[in-house]
């Protein structure tokens, strides 16, 4: 079995999760204004602790395949070199960041979601090579491991979203034996949200790496100016550097490196 298809194994499993909790299996909106789309169906827990209890040893066959195999080594080692200063100056993020040794995680510099109660590391790398970019993600599925563990054990108890009509949709219900209940959820989804005036910029830790999100209200229900600051579009823009003086062969080594999503970089 190669290395590839050994991937989509736990791939799935993960999907299988999204789609479990939500109906959908990627773009899963379950994370919604006022807390969440639904409750957790039952047996949520045993599906996540079934995956959480074989992950390990996969990871540990990904290593045994990879880490220490020569050919590997040889093909990833000293390939697409990129110094901590270039990738301070590119503003480079995420793994790409990290594989030049510069310790820095928005979950860590700037908690949100409660990162701040969960107890993990910061993978780095020392060379600022291809091999040093696949072993930093390979340790952080290790911290994510952890992080997830973590959260089931500290699964908070309530109610699963906020009891505000005006910012969250009345429970399906109330909306059949409230009039009232039934305005709310037509405005929230005819009108949308009027935030005030004003500005905000959010930044969260994606798997590519920062991802922010700026957006300007005027008072309206859509927004004055938005712009979305994605990872791949600025990490893509070290390439050049990472290639000078290279084989044309190593160009497809330190793009797999960078791990791109063209829905970002097709500005």
């Amino acid at each position: 079995m190669s290395v590839f298809l050994y991937c989509f194994r736990e791939r799935e499993m993960i999907l299988d999760v999204f789609e479990y909790i939500s109906g959908v299996r990627m773009m899963t909106s379950y994370i919604c204004p006022g807390g969440l789309q639904a409750e957790l169906p039952p047996g949520f827990d045993a599906k996540v602790r079934e995956f959480t209890s074989i992950f390990p040893d996969r990871l540990q066959e990904y290593h045994d395949l990879l880490t220490n195999n020569q050919l590997w080594l040889e093909r990833t080692k000293n390939v697409g070199f990129l110094s901590v200063e270039d990738a301070i100056a590119y503003g480079a993020t995420g793994p790409v960041l990290r594989g030049s040794g510069v310790v820095w995680d928005i979950r860590k510099a700037f908690p949100y979601s409660g990162y701040e109660k969960f107890d993990f590391d910061i993978p780095v790398g020392t060379n600022g090579d291809v091999y040093d970019r696949y072993l930093v993600r390979m340790l952080e599925m290790e911290q994510s491991l952890n992080i997830v563990n973590q959260a089931l054990e500290g699964m908070p108890t309530g109610a699963y979203r906020v009891n505000d009509p005006k910012i969250a949709p009345p429970p399906k219900w109330q909306i059949t034996g409230s009039m009232e209940a039934l305005i709310h959820h037509f405005k929230l989804f005819t009108e949308g949200y009027r935030p005030p005036k004003g500005d905000v910029f959010v930044r969260t830790e994606s798997p590519k790496g920062e991802l922010g999100f700026y957006i300007v209200s005027d008072g309206s229900a859509n927004p004055y100016r938005m712009h979305v600051r994605g990872a791949s579009f600025a990490n893509l823009q070290v390439l050049p550097r990472m290639i000078e003086g290279s084989f044309l062969s190593d160009v497809v080594a330190a793009i797999g490196s960078i791990d791109i999503v063209l829905g970002e970089v097709d500005r």
